[in-house]
């Protein structure tokens, strides 16, 4: 079974998304409806949502549709991975209501759309700090290129755990591996810093890759990190621009065919149960 940390929920009617207007291929809904049938054929028995980088002033909103679901369905949706705005003065005021929300289980800000600068502010990195303490994750968007950016932001905050999401976005259609191994090397030595193994089939040639062109950074990811500390994720529907859901469960067994049992769990399902405090086995 799997436990899918990534899954992202498109509903036009109800929120804005700005960023989708200039992808045309996903501005589309994707709702949790269909989701569910295409999960429960797979094995995937829970999930989390991950925000969608709606406008701004629907975030909270965007969790409040989250709780709507969680309240309609049967118990697998688990909360929601928020949007948040760390560059903001207004964050600790929006932390105290994300901290009386059990919906919530962590944030993302993504990085990769906005000036490098911005992570590396004051007000930025004292804001990421207030999680320190608070079970609340942080997951780490970033380009490959933005590796070192996403290293420093880390080590600013030792006491919040971070996770490193897509495997570090790496290049697979141009297949230069060679930078992005020794970041992730490097990157992966920090405690605090779990790697998310999720959708990196929408990174190679969407006309033609196979299974030896992502294995490379699906092995050396688990490889660095080490199967205590990695997680799975769909990426719904980003993974449709590599072939959809089931290509990447398929892809994840394929490659996880020779591991123990004992590893297999570790990434399909335990390793998110124990980090976000969920029952032992929330599937029985």
């Amino acid at each position: 079974m799997l436990f899918d940390t990534h899954l992202h929920l498109i509903y036009p009617e109800r929120l804005r998304y700005p960023w989708l207007d200039k992808i045309e291929f996903l501005n589309k809904p994707s709702q949790y409806d269909e989701y569910k049938i295409r999960a429960d054929r797979l094995g995937i028995k829970g999930c989390l949502h991950m925000e969608v980088d709606v406008a701004e002033n629907l975030i909270c909103e965007e969790t409040g549709l989250v709780s709507e679901l969680m309240r309609n369905e049967n118990g697998s949706l688990k909360g929601a991975i928020s949007a948040c705005r760390p560059e903001s003065k207004k964050f600790p005021e929006f932390l105290e209501w994300a901290q009386e929300n059990t919906v919530i289980k962590g944030f993302r800000r993504v990085l990769h759309v906005v000036p490098n600068e911005t992570s590396k502010s004051e007000m930025f990195r004292s804001n990421i700090k207030r999680l320190s303490g608070t079970g609340l994750t942080f997951d780490v968007c970033v380009s490959a290129q933005q590796l070192t950016l996403a290293a420093e932001l880390i080590d600013c905050c030792p006491d919040v755990t971070f996770i490193l999401d897509h495997c570090g976005v790496p290049d697979i259609k141009g297949g230069d591996t060679s930078e992005w191994k020794k970041q992730i090397t490097e990157l992966s030595k920090r405690e605090n810093l779990i790697g998310k193994i999720s959708g990196i089939i929408a990174y190679g040639d969407a006309d033609k890759w196979g299974l030896e062109d992502i294995r490379p950074y699906f092995e050396h990811t688990v490889k660095a990190f080490g199967s205590k500390k990695i997680i799975w994720g769909s990426d719904s529907p980003v993974c449709n621009l590599g072939g959809g859901i089931e290509t990447w469960v398929a892809a994840t067994y394929a490659m996880t065919t020779d591991w123990t049992k004992a590893e297999k769990e570790s990434l399909f399902w335990k390793n998110a149960v124990e980090l976000w405090g969920f029952d032992k086995n929330p599937f029985l």
